[in-house]
């Protein structure tokens, strides 16, 4: 009895002593950045919104340690139920869902609004890297393979475009074909989709919602409608290009106090952060996503399990693709699609996701060494 008790705690030892502390440290660096960035947007008050980042930041990252210790494999024999749930989700948000801003996209869970659409971005990763752990390699580009990794990307896709959602499912979009190329898929395939989604683009367009036309045409020319629909972009611009090269000041700039853009403390975090800390300031914090994603992909690397491979790759390239976007989307390079920036944007259900997604990989790392069959 005393043997198992002290082997018990040999092994929590070495679990704790395999934990990626680089990882850990810089998920805890971009929070407490973000606690200031959230401080920033109250208008230097502890309010509403830093109050309830702060909180749920803690919340997650306690749960995203705990979650660690569970074996690579336990996410492994769930991935399918994961999915399945967070699927289930995305139908009763479709139907019995909260209306807000003219989108049904959330679902109460009385401690907290879920937005299942966020959780899916990690789900659709785990799903398919389970799907493609036991497929060899000479299959992955069989008829039946593609058609059901398809299926399991598309539903998700369609549930959230009904929403309607076009920026989430285009990033789950990616999540899951990331993965999938990934696992093998021939290039050529991806060539002639793209081939393909180019051609019928015109016929995509008159299917978008008229929100959603305008804000193609806003990115194309912003100053169209300056007091509109280009107002927010042009604003972001603004302020960004103001923080100069060592920015403002914290709590010095015109986002913190003059209220010019409305939604500073979600998708436009990035534009209060650089305005205050300018382009220097905004290297450092690329520089942390940058030290992030290479963490994440080295621990996929050193991983014996194909699943956690493939976790961990899928889950890096995710990362980066959703900062680049938001990035880009602030500074006018992209269309405003509702993509946040990792930890930094304000919202319960991306901070959930990305916790999770962390736990996973953490997960990858302390059993860096264990064989799936």
């Amino acid at each position: 009895m005393q043997h198992n008790s002290f082997s018990e705690q040999s092994n929590f030892f070495q679990k704790v002593k395999n934990f990626d502390y680089i990882l850990v440290f810089c998920i805890l660096l971009l929070g407490l950045i973000s606690a200031l960035s959230m401080y920033s947007t109250d208008g230097g008050e502890i309010l509403f919104h830093s109050k309830s980042h702060i909180s749920k930041f803690l919340i997650f990252f306690i749960m995203m340690i705990f979650l660690s210790f569970l074996n690579i494999k336990f996410w492994h024999y769930f991935a399918y139920l994961f999915y399945f749930v967070i699927l289930l989700f995305l139908v009763w948000a479709s139907i019995y869902g909260i209306k807000a801003s003219g989108s049904q996209r959330w679902i109460n869970l009385y401690f907290i609004n879920l937005q299942p659409s966020e959780l899916m971005k990690v789900s659709i990763i785990v799903c398919l890297a389970k799907y493609y752990h036991r497929i060899q390699l000479n299959q992955v580009n069989t008829f039946q393979t593609i058609f059901i990794a398809l299926m399991i990307l598309f539903m998700p896709i369609m549930l959230v475009i009904t929403q309607p959602d076009l920026g989430t499912s285009i990033l789950i979009a990616f999540s899951g074909l990331v993965v999938i190329w990934l696992a093998g898929m021939n290039i050529r395939y991806f060539i002639y989709s793209f081939i393909a989604l180019l051609i019928s683009l015109p016929f995509a367009i008159s299917f978008l919602k008229p929100y959603q036309k305008l804000r193609i045409l806003t990115f194309l020319n912003p100053d169209r409608d300056p007091l509109g629909a280009g107002y927010q972009i042009i604003q972001s611009k603004i302020a960004v290009g103001s923080g100069g090269l060592g920015g403002k000041g914290f709590l010095k700039g015109t986002q913190s106090y003059l209220e010019f853009l409305p939604e500073k403390h979600t998708d436009f975090i990035f534009t209060l952060f650089a305005e205050e800390h300018g382009f220097l300031g905004s290297l450092v914090l690329l520089l942390i996503y940058i030290i992030i994603i290479y963490r994440v992909l080295k621990i996929g690397t050193i991983s014996r399990s194909y699943f956690a491979k493939l976790f961990c790759y899928g889950y890096g390239s995710a990362i980066f693709f959703y900062v680049t976007v938001n990035m880009c989307m602030v500074l006018g390079l992209l269309p405003i699609v509702g993509s946040p920036l990792p930890i930094m944007s304000y919202g319960g259900s991306s901070m959930l996701a990305t916790m999770i997604g962390f736990a996973i990989v953490m997960s990858a790392k302390i059993n860096n060494k264990q064989l799936i069959a």
